[in-house]
């Protein structure tokens, strides 16, 4: 099998031959080619620039041998076309300089026409779909409304989610209103992504797993289903991507998608449990095990694969990001293990 048929047979339970693997963040920091191209570019100037673009996603399918290519881009472009100022700044991350305090303030906030507005990230997809052929699969991502809605009220990273958790006590009807937005942004922008070549779409909500069950199932869950439903008539495998997922599984479970990608907190295993037998799973190796020693790393690869069998499906992956300290041979020796290990049943 090519790394694109493994890769999408797996995300529907499909048999496949060895089991697929990418990683989040693959493209990053620590490869060299890649440094080289961030000190010649600023990052927001590489994820607008389709050649900038497509060249950071393929330097990790070219060195790694990955199954499937992730485009190089960010969730919060999508934030910067609705009309919010977004900068990057080295060392503390995104900076949005304007946060929404009334209604009008949401109103404010366009949905953008992904053609014309964000036509860099759909250029930079058509362009990688002739670069990567018939080998690794495209995968295309959104940010989801809760995620998003936290930079926007936070202004940028939070530790404590202090502003967002008050935006959302103290104006419920302006967050909603900004969730709603922010799910019409979302949701095109998605299908625009899948249009222009993408062959699966994850969903990020990275941050949803600050909110306990009845409040992510009263104030979130109802605009991530209708992003989900929306994508899912268009064909596309659809991952969904929560961080400190394990209270939420039950409630991920109803989404309607093909992939639960699970953080490093709860093992594959206990994931597939609570979700149900229906999803495959992503994951979920815990990021800093890269950075231990051979015996540790090799282990905890082994274990990840021994849980993942219990899914109907298992695509590798981290729990997060690639460490920025990481030694491309232990990534390297990290896509080896995984295709050398007897695939799901």
């Amino acid at each position: 099998m090519t790394g694109a048929e493994r890769f999408l047979a797996a995300c529907r339970g499909r048999p496949v031959d060895v089991v697929p693997v990418w990683l989040m963040r693959q493209a990053g920091r620590y490869l060299p080619e890649y440094r080289v191209l961030r000190r010649r570019h600023g990052f927001l100037e590489m994820c607008k620039t389709p050649e900038l673009a497509v060249r950071a996603t393929l330097q990790p399918v070219e060195r790694l041998g990955v199954d499937a290519a992730i485009l190089f881009s960010d969730i919060l472009v999508l934030v910067e076309a609705m009309g919010v100022a977004v900068r990057f700044e080295a060392g503390s991350g995104p900076v949005l300089e304007a946060r929404p305090k009334d209604m009008s303030d949401i109103r404010a906030l366009k949905v953008p026409d992904p053609p014309r507005e964000l036509g860099f990230t759909l250029a930079a997809l058509r362009a990688l779909r002739g670069e990567l052929a018939a080998g690794a699969a495209l995968i295309g991502f959104v940010g989801l409304p809760f995620t998003l809605a936290s930079y926007i009220v936070e202004g940028g990273k939070s530790e404590d989610f202090a502003a967002l958790r008050a935006f959302m006590a103290d104006s419920p009807e302006a967050f909603a209103a900004l969730m709603d937005r922010l799910a019409e942004a979302a949701a095109a922008y998605g299908a625009a992504q899948l249009e222009a070549g993408a062959q699966a779409l994850q969903l990020f909500d990275t941050w949803a797993g600050i909110l306990e069950q009845a409040q992510y199932e009263s104030s979130v869950l109802p605009y991530t289903r209708r992003i989900a439903e929306s994508l899912a008539r268009r064909g596309a495998p659809i991952i969904h991507f929560c961080g400190d997922c394990r209270r939420l599984l039950p409630l991920l479970a109803t989404l309607p998608v093909d992939v639960l990608s699970i953080d490093s907190r709860v093992g594959l295993d206990e994931a597939a449990r609570l979700a149900g037998p229906k999803f495959a799973l992503q994951g979920n190796l815990d990021p800093r095990t890269l950075l231990a020693g051979p015996g540790e790393f090799e282990t905890a690869v082994a274990q990840v694969l021994r849980r993942g069998a219990a899914a109907a499906g298992h695509v590798f992956n981290l729990g997060h990001g690639v460490p920025p300290q990481t030694e491309p041979e232990r990534v390297a020796r990290l896509v080896e293990l995984v295709h050398r290990s007897r695939p799901h049943a």
